[in-house]
């Protein structure tokens, strides 16, 4: 039995374990890639606080996780309620809202691109039609609502089947009972629903959370410019852009560092909500 449980075993401790500790023993030393690491102690984290770019990928980490999180799991619910129905070509349009999960990040992004560029793009072009004036999508100003909008466009899919599963494990049963005692659809909602949702609604809130801290594809192709920046810089951009752009591997490494571990904290607090919800009001 060890046997087919070692290649599992070793790809998890040399692959898992083995890139945690080695990223933690990297951020502790000044590294180039080019010349031999020296050691840094602790400086590279006390140095984050005078980064300009992190503080800043931090901030727009936040925010987007603020809006992102909350409207996926609102929309991949709304959603997942209009596709538990037992209609005639309902499984078209599942697959439908399922494809952008599975589609190539980097395809999408230049889609959601053209979609959105100011000169000749497809939405500017409806609002100059009805007599508006272009907006520039991706600028500083609308960067963060437009990728966020992206964002949950390409999570709807992945959630609605966790939602999807979650209501058809609901007996039937509850329903006729609330209907019986003349509840209304939002009573049913809020009282038969959501309760009989709480595992799922957990699952995909911690989900989210973690792809929202770790968001870089669909942002850096929607946001990049000529020189390489970006209009609305997130956590694993500065993380890459620090690492494999100026060389500083140590403050990469830090900085992937303090990534994981507001993962870990927001994960925590979760479980610990989670906890209280089984608890009488």
């Amino acid at each position: 039995m060890l046997a087919f449980l070692l290649p599992t075993l070793l790809g998890l401790i040399l692959g898992t374990f083995g890139s945690i500790f080695a990223t933690i023993g990297i951020s502790l030393t000044d590294w180039d890639l080019l010349t031999p690491a020296i050691p840094a102690g602790i400086s590279n984290y006390t140095d984050l606080p005078a980064d300009r770019l992190f503080m800043k990928s931090l901030v727009n980490t936040l925010a987007f996780s603020a809006l992102y999180v909350p409207l996926t799991i609102v929309v991949s619910l709304a959603v997942a309620m209009g596709m538990n129905r037992k209609l005639w070509g309902i499984g078209a349009f599942r697959v439908a809202y399922f494809l952008p999960t599975v589609s190539s990040p980097t395809a999408v992004g230049l889609l959601w691109t053209w979609i959105y560029a100011e000169d000749h793009g497809t939405l500017n072009a409806i609002i100059t039609a009805m007599g508006g004036n272009p907006v520039s999508w991706l600028g500083p100003k609308m960067a963060l609502y437009s990728v966020v909008a992206v964002n949950v466009w390409g999570a709807i899919g992945g959630g609605m089947i966790i939602f999807l599963a979650g209501l058809q494990a609901i007996p039937r049963d509850y329903y006729e009972v609330a209907k019986l005692d003349g509840a209304t659809a939002w009573q049913r909602l809020r009282y038969v629903t959501l309760p009989a949702l709480a595992p799922s609604i957990f699952f995909q809130a911690v989900l989210t959370t973690i792809n929202a801290f770790q968001a870089f594809d669909y942002i850096y192709i929607l946001t990049r410019i000529g020189n390489g920046n970006s209009t609305m810089p997130t956590l694993v951009f500065s993380i890459y852009r620090t690492g494999f752009r100026f060389f500083r591997m140590g403050d990469a490494a830090a900085q992937a560092v303090v990534l994981t571990a507001i993962i870990f904290v927001m994960t925590a607090v979760y479980f610990h909500l989670q906890k209280r919800w089984g608890e009488p009001a």
